[in-house]
């Protein structure tokens, strides 16, 4: 029973926020529970890594170049993707409350980067940031912009 409860902490503490730093069991598997209150609170979510996004502002909100590996027979071209946050936002269900962005491995990201992301919300309302800052005993999650001054 106690999970329900902390489901719904994690759940207002991202309503509240906006951004929240997560630090997660190694081992894994809590996150999935998680999500799963976030798709029961009403919230659509998105599972990415920060490994290779390079730019953020460009690939979350902006149209950005891709070109794909290039073997030598072939000219260089590059193809244009829409942006990852607005392409979702447009395909949201009716009754969904918004974007929850759950990005793994955001230990890598640098400090522009989730500065970033802590004023993407401010931005676009409907989007929710959660951000797996490092590894704990335990499940736990602070505001982004403090996980940003405690790095």
């Amino acid at each position: 029973m106690a999970l329900i409860t902390i489901g719904n902490q994690f759940v207002k503490g991202l309503e509240k926020e906006g951004a929240l730093g997560m630090y997660v069991p190694l081992e894994g598997g809590f996150e999935g529970r998680y999500q799963r209150r976030l798709r029961a609170a009403g919230y659509t979510t998105l599972r990415i890594t920060a490994k290779g996004l390079g730019d953020l502002a460009a690939y979350l909100t902006g149209v950005h170049g891709v070109r794909p590996a290039h073997l030598g027979k072939k000219d260089i071209r590059t193809y244009f993707i829409p942006p990852v946050v607005n392409y979702q936002l447009e395909h949201l269900p009716p009754k969904s409350k918004g974007l929850v962005l759950w990005i793994i491995e955001g230990n890598i990201l640098s400090r522009e980067e989730v500065e970033y992301l802590t004023a993407l919300p401010s931005m676009e309302p409907r989007v929710k940031i959660a951000v797996e800052m490092g590894g704990d005993r335990a499940f736990r999650w602070t505001p982004l912009k403090n996980a940003i001054a405690a790095a």
